[in-house]
C-alpha cells in the first residue's frame, strides 16, 4: 500500500510540475496578447468643440451609452477587479486629472478605444464594450469625444493594469474574445451602420446597439438566461414581440422606461436595468427605439 501511495504521490507531483511548466509559457503568452494589441485599421472622426457638440456627446454619454455605470459618476474611474484570478483592472479616469487618460489621448486615441477597443497605449482593453460601441456614426462619436474633452479634471490615480496568473491565461488565451472585443470587430467599417435620426426601426436599431441592450436581453434581444452559478451579466427578459413588451403600447413602454414601473406593477431594478438613465433619451429615440423592437420577429424566450 506504501508503495502504491508512493507511486500515486510521484505521478500526482510529476502532473503539478507538467502543469506549472505550462503555465508559465501561458502566462507570458496571455499577457503579452493583452498588452500589445494586434494592429487595426481606424478611421479617424471629426470633432466639432462646439456647444451643440458638446451637448449631443453629455446626452449620448449619460443618457444612451451609460458611461458613468462602469467609469464613476465624475468620470474619475472604478476599479472592476482588485486582485480577482491574479488580475487588476480599472475601468480608467477619462479626465484630465491626475491618473486620466484624458490629458494624453488625441482624438485619434479617443476613435481607437471607443471603436476598436485598443487603447492609446496599444493594449487590447478588456471589459469594455466596444461590440456595441463600433456602431457609433463618426458625427455622434465626434460629439462624444468633444464632451469628453471638456470635462472637469478629476484626480484619481489607481495605477497600472496588473496581470498575473491564472488570469493571464484565462483571459489572455483561452477566453481573449471575451475578456477583450478587439476581434470580433469589422475594424474597416466601423461605424458604418448608422441611420439618420428619425423615428425608424433603422435608428432604434443603431440605438440598441450603442445603448448595449443585447448585453443583458440577449443577441437576439429575446432575453438573457444564466446558468445556475454562471457569472455574466443581468438576465434580461424578452424584449421582442414574443415577451411581456409584445402587449404594451408606445406610450406604456416609455413610461416603463421614465419611470421603472412596467404596466403589470412590476418595479424594475435600477442596478439590473438602468432605467434612470435610459429613460432621459428624447421621445424620438425611445419612439425609434419601439419601432424598432415592433420590427422584430416575436421571439420564444430564450432559455
Amino acid at each position: 500500500m506504501k508503495r502504491v501511495l508512493k507511486w500515486i504521490g510521484i505521478v500526482v507531483g510529476g502532473l503539478v510540475g507538467l502543469l506549472i511548466i505550462a503555465a508559465v509559457p501561458l502566462h507570458f503568452v496571455g499577457k503579452s496578447r493583452l498588452n500589445k494589441a494586434p494592429e487595426v485599421v481606424t478611421r479617424p472622426v471629426p470633432v466639432l468643440n462646439d456647444a451643440a457638440a458638446i451637448a449631443r456627446g453629455e446626452h449620448l454619454l449619460n443618457s444612451v451609452s451609460s458611461c458613468r455605470l462602469c467609469h464613476g459618476n465624475n468620470l474619475g474611474g472604478e476599479v472592476f477587479m482588485d486582485g480577482e484570478i491574479g488580475l487588476f483592472v480599472t475601468a480608467p479616469n477619462l479626465t484630465a486629472g491626475a491618473g486620466g487618460i484624458g490629458a494624453s489621448y488625441t482624438d485619434a486615441d479617443w476613435e481607437k478605444a471607443i471603436r476598436h477597443g485598443v487603447g492609446g497605449d496599444g493594449r487590447a482593453l478588456v471589459i469594455m464594450p466596444t461590440n456595441f460601441f463600433q456602431h457609433y456614426s463618426d458625427s455622434d462619436l465626434g460629439a462624444l469625444i468633444a464632451y469628453l474633452k471638456s470635462v472637469p479634471p478629476v484626480d484619481n490615480e489607481m495605477g497600472q493594469r496588473r496581470i498575473g496568473l491564472p488570469g493571464s491565461i484565462l483571459g489572455g488565451v483561452l477566453g481573449f474574445d471575451d475578456f477583450t472585443n478587439v476581434n470580433g470587430i469589422d475594424h474597416a467599417n466601423v461605424g458604418m451602420s448608422a441611420a439618420a435620426e428619425a423615428v425608424t426601426a433603422e435608428y432604434g436599431n443603431y440605438l440598441v446597439n450603442i445603448a448595449l441592450c443585447s448585453e443583458c436581453h440577449g443577441a437576439n434581444l429575446a432575453g438573457n438566461v444564466l446558468a445556475e452559478g454562471e457569472d455574466g451579466p443581468p438576465e434580461g427578459p424578452n424584449i421582442t414581440p414574443g415577451g411581456e413588451p409584445g402587449g404594451w403600447s408606445e406610450e406604456e413602454f416609455i413610461t416603463t422606461l421614465r419611470t421603472g414601473q412596467t404596466p403589470s406593477g412590476e418595479r424594475l431594478d435600477s442596478e439590473e436595468m438602468p432605467w434612470p438613465t435610459l429613460g432621459q433619451m428624447s421621445d424620438l429615440e425611445l419612439q425609434a427605439i419601439w419601432a424598432y423592437l415592433q420590427s422584430l420577429p416575436a421571439l420564444p424566450s430564450n432559455s
